[in-house]
């Protein structure tokens, strides 16, 4: 299935990082993790184009304002919202120097970015998004784990490093999931479970104390979530910077303040495709039965004359 990008978008690079993904009445909601804006396109009848591009500054008050990067990694809609999550991760610089000093010095600093720290709750009118609220600043999801015994440890680390890194959002009878590609805990994945409620002044605040949800993928993060019906599909890869393995698992979430899910407890659905540093399933959306899957860093063979890329599209 071809999802087709503006002039704008493609020299962005939207179009080769994409990294969350829903459905909507007409179209798909997108985002990339290298800007901070999202997109939607319309299903034209043969794809799906006719872009629409908003700027999430122009719907919330950002940390670190317009131009920053929000590092968006999982998107959801449910009860006339449109919600939008960012890593909340810190980032180690990569190495792009032969001298070995620099490139030293490169992998010793580690950035934060305020723009990744958001929680993003957005109205939606006849498909249109209006002024939302968010959870962010001093109130943001990391401030409220600082004290948490499993996740706490791994505040300071950088995403790629197994540190804290929120790569998927599904909403549910008004619970809102998080699935963390990083840390995994001794190969036990961790979703979160938070209900939000407004704390007026374009804020969210946790209404209850958070749940937490270790399963076990495997050795494997969550890559994103999706919900289906009572039950969510999980996209579970490597919290580390690996190809693969890949996989979809279903899970129905249950009562429980700290629960554990073993092997058992996951019903396996699809294993997608991954290439060799490329073609690294990022998102999933379900439509009538049918699964698509984007990728980030997609193959040469994804990407077409057109301007688009190439998602898979797999029945259930």
């Amino acid at each position: 299935m071809e999802l087709r990008f503006d002039h704008a978008s493609r020299a962005a690079g939207t179009h080769t990082n994409l990294s969350a993904i829903r459905q909507s009445p007409g179209g798909l909601w997108v985002a990339g993790d290298e800007t901070a804006t999202f997109e939607h396109l319309a299903w034209t009848g043969d794809h799906y184009g006719d872009q629409r591009t908003f700027f999430l500054s122009d719907y919330v008050d950002l940390p670190a304002g317009r131009d920053d990067e929000a590092d968006i990694e999982g998107l959801a809609r449910a009860d006339g919202h449109l919600w939008l999550v960012g890593s909340h991760s810190l980032k180690r610089r990569k190495v792009k120097s032969k001298d070995p000093g620099k490139a030293a010095d490169r992998l010793a600093t580690v950035v934060r970015e305020e723009n990744r720290f958001v929680l993003v709750r957005l109205p939606l009118h006849d498909g249109t998004p209006g002024r939302g609220s968010l959870l962010s600043g001093r109130d943001n999801l990391a401030a409220h784990l600082r004290d948490d015994r499993h996740l706490a440890p791994f505040l300071a680390l950088p995403g790629k490093d197994n540190g804290l890194d929120v790569e998927g959002i599904a909403v549910v009878s008004g619970r809102v999931y998080l699935g963390l590609r990083g840390p995994v805990l001794r190969g036990w994945a961790v979703v979160l479970e938070l209900r939000l409620d407004d704390a007026g002044g374009g804020r969210l605040r946790l209404s209850e104390p958070y749940r937490k949800h270790f399963l076990d993928l495997g050795g494997l993060g969550v890559r994103d979530l999706c919900p289906d019906g009572d039950s969510l599909l999980i996209l579970a890869g490597p919290s580390m910077d690996l190809d693969g393995p890949v996989r979809v698992v279903r899970w129905r979430p249950g009562p429980g303040r700290e629960r554990l899910v073993p092997r058992e407890g996951l019903e396996p659905v699809i294993e997608p495709p991954h290439g060799d540093g490329c073609d690294h399933p990022e998102g999933l959306a379900l439509n009538d039965g049918q699964l698509m899957v984007v990728y980030d860093s997609p193959s040469p063979a994804r990407i077409t004359p057109a301007g688009g890329v190439l998602a898979d599209v797999f029945t259930l």
